[in-house]
Order: structure tokens, then C-alpha cells, then sequence
């Protein structure tokens, strides 16, 4: 965090950008006010750029247009019924906004629209203090009516007014705190928790893609744990993400197992840990897949009678669970596939270390992964958090092992482009076949050949193909 004579300065080299003095100016003379607000105004005290850059003014969106125009390459008004005018000015693009003013219904998020002529009551209907904070142009005057920078420098949460009020006009914004939390590490204000608790059954009338998109943000921040953590205690997971707070078991005195709970979120955080060390950027799949990888033990779960606790497929179960809940969230068909294929696989490499696999076996799992492998090897690693020291650098030693063994074989045999060692042309001029049911059982057997036995060459693939076609 900057301090605040450097975040000023920070704040105010921001504005030294030619296009925001022009701006400022024009918008001046023509009457109107113009001011940098929300993010931009934000990252610039935590000394970072923000990726849009958004101004509100007093101007209508015909006096915007009427400004803009001649100093853009190109602008749009698909934002115009709620104020907002986009322009390109070479290489940036920002958002004009009018001060807003709106009334909302109580059982929709969608605003009456209604422009105000005040910059603080502008700012007053923003979410946070955080984000309610502006510099005016051309004069470069800092505006904080609700002491957004103090929150700031303590990494607090805090709704500009009463929380009740901000929540019930925009219930979204209570999964943003927890979002805001993920990204900055800051600490939701208490009294702005006591109304994300008070008001969690609110988020029902949000929309299934609004809430996927503030999960992901939350999941890519830096602190997770931090959000996951206050969607739990809110209640508001027990609505958007019911298998977290469901990992929550019960632990009695004659069934111990670990807390899978606070298990998973360790795992989250080691599986960002381990992003940097497989060259992963902020990874959504992996980390989503670690959230999730457990979910399938509350269904799975059995007390033994010798005391423990087993859970026998949750790996499957858990797959199953995670693609409903992705479906549920709308998510995109490629990502559901990835993140329920690794919780599906998570479990695979346990039991390595114990019996010594197969290059076989080898070959199945790196198969079995295909493009997910790296991820698989974070995700792995990262399910171990067992607190003994010896256990934990056993299986660190096996994942090693294995990873170097994954790694002979693909200098010996491709492994990466793991198929047959005849192509299906191939088969069909061997058998004399057509296209058809046939030529995928030859296929598949040669593809068991090359699993077992690694590249066998056309010739001999050839004998095996014709023995195997003449024993059926």
C-alpha cells in the first residue's frame, strides 16, 4: 500500500495522460463537470494501473456524445438508457458515465434509471467507500465524501451508507465484498457483515451468470480463502455454493478424520502455490478443481465400525457434483469438462508410492489427463496437508518419481501424442473394412497394445491387428 503523499502522487500522474487534461478541459468549457472515479481511482493508491478507466460527469448522454465525438476514433452508446457513452481515443477506451441517481424495486437488482446533478450522490450510490472515491479535471481535485481512502489504507470493506439499504438495492454487491476481500485481503467492515448475514437470501434474485462472474473473480484474487471464507460465515455459499459450507462434517470422538473443510481451502492455497512452479498464470480450472475435489464426501461418507471415517468414490461422486453445480452456474462446456475431469482424477495417484506402477500404468494416467496433466501434478501436490513430515516428503518423493518416469517415456515414445501405432486408413486397408463400428474396436485394441507395450512399430502392430482380427 502506497502512502498517502505517494498515492496522491501516484493519483495525480495518472491524470498527467494528455487525453484526460483534453478531456477535463472540453468537458469544462463546455460546462459540464468530469471526473476519474471507481477503480482507476483506487488501484492508483495501491500503486497499480486499472485495466478500464471510467469517468462520471454531469453531462447528459447527448452532451457526452456531443463532446466525444470529435475527439474519438470511434464511440458507441449501447450504455445510453443507463447513461453510458464508450469512445476510442487511439489507444484507450474509456466509459463516460452521467452522475446516477437510481431508485430500485424491491424484488429486482435492475434499476429505475434516474440521472442526478451531483457528484457526491453519484458517489454515495456506489458499493463501496473504496470505489467511491473521485479526482476531478481539469482541476485534479481529490473527492472522498465517505472517507473511502482511510478504508483503504486499513483494507476495509465498507458500504458508503447504511449496508441494509446498499444490499437491498443491489444484493450482487454482498458477493463483491467477498470478492473485494479475495483480491485486496481486506476485512469486511463488521456492521457491513451483519448485513451480508441478515440478507444472504437476497442473492436468489440475482442471476445465475452474475454470480458465476464475481466466483471467478473471487477465485482468481490472491487471498480466496479470505472470500470462500466470508461467503461461508455470511450464508451466502449455502445459496450460490451449497457443497462448500457442506464440507463442514461433523468430527465425534470415536470417528476421527481430518477437517475437510479447512482441508480444502489449505488445498486452494497450495494449489496457487504451485501455480508458479508449473508455469500456470492465475489458473481458474486448477483452482476451482481444488475447491471442489472433496465435494463428493459428504455423499461418500461412512463411519467405520473400528472407528474412521471412509469415503469411497467421492472422487466420482465429487465429478458428478462439481459438473451439476457448474451447469447450475452457467459455465462455459470446455471449463465444466476440465474442472469436473480433475476432480475426477484426483485421487489417481495415490497408492503409487506403495506399488511401484507399471510404464503401463504410467502411460494410462498421463493418457487419462491429456491436456490437464500439468494441472493434475499441482492439484496432486497440493491435496497433500497432512501435518507429518515424514509422510508428506514420501509422497513428495513418489510425485517426483513419478513425474520423472512421465517424463522418460515421453523422450522415448511421444508420449504426449499417445494413439495407435496404425492410423484408421491403415486399419480398413489391413482388414478390408469400411468406415464403421469395426474399424473403432481394431482401433481401440491397438490403442490397449500401446498402453501396455509401448510403440510397437507398423509391422508388428500389422501381426498383432491381423492374430487379434482372426481370434474374433
Amino acid at each position: 500500500m502506497q502512502s498517502v503523499s505517494e498515492a496522491l502522487k501516484n493519483l495525480e500522474a495518472t491524470t498527467d495522460n494528455a487525453l484526460f487534461g483534453k478531456l477535463g478541459k472540453r468537458f469544462s468549457d463546455a460546462g459540464h463537470e468530469l471526473a476519474l472515479v471507481g477503480g482507476p481511482v483506487r488501484d492508483a493508491f495501491l500503486g497499480r494501473t486499472a485495466p478500464d478507466v471510467d469517468f462520471t460527469s454531469s453531462a447528459t448522454p447527448d452532451q457526452i456524445l456531443e463532446i466525444v465525438k470529435p475527439l474519438s476514433s470511434a464511440h458507441w452508446d449501447i450504455g445510453r438508457a443507463f447513461g453510458t457513452i464508450g469512445a476510442r481515443f487511439g489507444d484507450d477506451t474509456v466509459e463516460i458515465t452521467t452522475y446516477r441517481a437510481d431508485k430500485y424495486s424491491v424484488d429486482s437488482r435492475k434499476p429505475v434509471v434516474e440521472f442526478g446533478t451531483d457528484l457526491n450522490e453519484d458517489l454515495f450510490r456506489r458499493d463501496f467507500t473504496i470505489n467511491a472515491m473521485a479526482l476531478t479535471l481539469p482541476s485534479k481535485t481529490f473527492v472522498d465524501p465517505f472517507n473511502g481512502l482511510a478504508d483503504l489504507l486499513a483494507g476495509i470493506i465498507r458500504t458508503p451508507g447504511k449496508p441494509e439499504d446498499s444490499f437491498g438495492d443491489d444484493p450482487l454487491r454482498m458477493l463483491r465484498a467477498a470478492r473485494f476481500a479475495s483480491q485486496l485481503g481486506f476485512e469486511i467492515e463488521p456492521e457491513t457483515f451483519a448485513a451480508m448475514k441478515a440478507m444472504a437470501s437476497r442473492i436468489e434474485i440475482i442471476s445465475s451468470e452474475r454470480i458465476q462472474q464475481e466466483l471467478t473473480k473471487l477465485m482468481l484474487g490472491k487471498h480466496p480463502r479470505k472470500g470462500l471464507t466470508a461467503l461461508v460465515d455470511s450464508g451466502l455459499a449455502a445459496i450460490v455454493l451449497p457443497e462448500l459450507p457442506a464440507l463442514k462434517l461433523e468430527v465425534d470422538e470415536h470417528h476421527h478424520h481430518k477437517d475437510v473443510y479447512e482441508h480444502t481451502l489449505t488445498v486452494v492455497e497450495q494449489a496457487i502455490d504451485y501455480e508458479k512452479d508449473y508455469g500456470l498464470e492465475p489458473d481458474f480450472v486448477l483452482r476451482f478443481a481444488a475447491l471442489m475435489h472433496d465435494c463428493g464426501k459428504p455423499k461418500t461418507r461412512k463411519l467405520e465400525p473400528a472407528g474412521g471415517v471412509s469415503f469411497h468414490q467421492h472422487d466420482l461422486v465429487g465429478a458428478r457434483i462439481t459438473k451439476k453445480r457448474m451447469q447450475a452456474l452457467k459455465f462455459d462446456n470446455d471449463t465444466i469438462k476440465s474442472v469436473s475431469r480433475l476432480v475426477e482424477l484426483h485421487l489417481r495417484f495415490f497408492g503409487y508410492g506403495e506399488q511401484a506402477w507399471t510404464d503401463s500404468a504410467v502411460r494410462r494416467y498421463v493418457r487419462d489427463a491429456d491436456d490437464l496433466l500439468i494441472r493434475l501434478h499441482a492439484l496432486t501436490r497440493a491435496d497433500v496437508t497432512t501435518r507429518n513430515k515424514r509422510k508428506a516428503e514420501r509422497l513428495s518423493f513418489a510425485y517426483d518419481d513419478l513425474e520423472a518416469r512421465i517424463a522418460k517415456l515421453r523422450e522415448q515414445e511421444e508420449l504426449d501424442a499417445l494413439r495407435p501405432d496404425l492410423s484408421g486408413e491403415e486399419i480398413m486397408q489391413i482388414l478390408d473394412l469400411k468406415p464403421g463400428p469395426e474399424v473403432g474396436k481394431a482401433r481401440n485394441f491397438l490403442m490397449e497394445l500401446r498402453l501396455e507395450e509401448g510403440p510397437l512399430g507398423a509391422e508388428e502392430a500389422k501381426s498383432r491387428l491381423l492374430q487379434w482380427w482372426s481370434e474374433r
